[in-house]
């Protein structure tokens, strides 16, 4: 029976993370491929070749991302993007929406930026517990004169789901750089601990 259930473990450990990788590839290759009902019924790749592609839809997907950016980055396609947020500006929601996504974008893809590219620990939900965290910036001026400490904003994912969680803003002394990457973060909070940096590492006080 212990041979046995080894083989068994040695199976899954094969199939199981291979399973599930192609099923989620299989999931993100099927909603791009949504993207060619854009296309008018009669041009569509299945109906003048007779037979599906997979896949094309993320090639016209990446084809448009590519063309905007080849617009946007001169000056008559800025002063279109710029024409296009002004009218969006006049729209109460849609304005709200659009801009607090555009930031969040910028700060990601900026190279200067700090957002998530740090793992850090904090305290919480109360002392002596301590929970994995993502650096997202500095917090703003106001909250910083108000409790008369640096503040700075964290983001603490919940498990195994690292897309949702909590946004808090705490004292710079009570923030710990964790020395490990942000893939292995993810990793350790996906897997609820199970999956852990192969080195030891080292906590430094900020």
């Amino acid at each position: 029976m212990v041979t046995l259930r080894k083989y068994i473990v040695a199976g899954l450990l094969v199939w199981v993370p291979l399973g599930v990788t192609v099923l989620i590839i299989k999931f993100l290759v099927e909603l791009m491929d949504k993207s060619l009902l854009w296309i008018p019924e009669a041009y569509r790749p299945e109906q003048l070749m007779g037979f599906r592609i997979p896949g094309l839809g993320l090639v016209l997907v990446l084809f448009v991302v590519l063309l905007t950016g080849v617009i946007v980055a001169n000056f008559f396609g800025r002063k279109l993007v710029q024409l296009g947020e002004k009218i969006l500006n006049r729209i109460p929601l849609v304005r709200s929406i659009y801009y607090g996504v555009k930031q969040v974008m910028e700060t990601m893809f900026s190279g200067t930026g700090k957002s998530f590219r740090k793992v850090v620990v904090i305290e919480y939900p109360r002392k002596g517990i301590w929970t994995l965290a993502f650096l997202t910036g500095d917090s703003i001026t106001s909250v910083s004169d108000m409790t008369g400490k640096k503040m700075i904003n964290v983001f603490v994912p919940t498990t195994p789901n690292p897309t949702s969680g909590f946004f808090l803003m705490l004292p710079e002394e009570d923030v710990m750089d964790l020395n490990i990457n942000v893939d292995d973060g993810l990793k350790m909070i996906i897997s609820a601990g199970v999956v852990v940096p192969k080195r030891k590492a080292e906590v430094l006080k900020k």
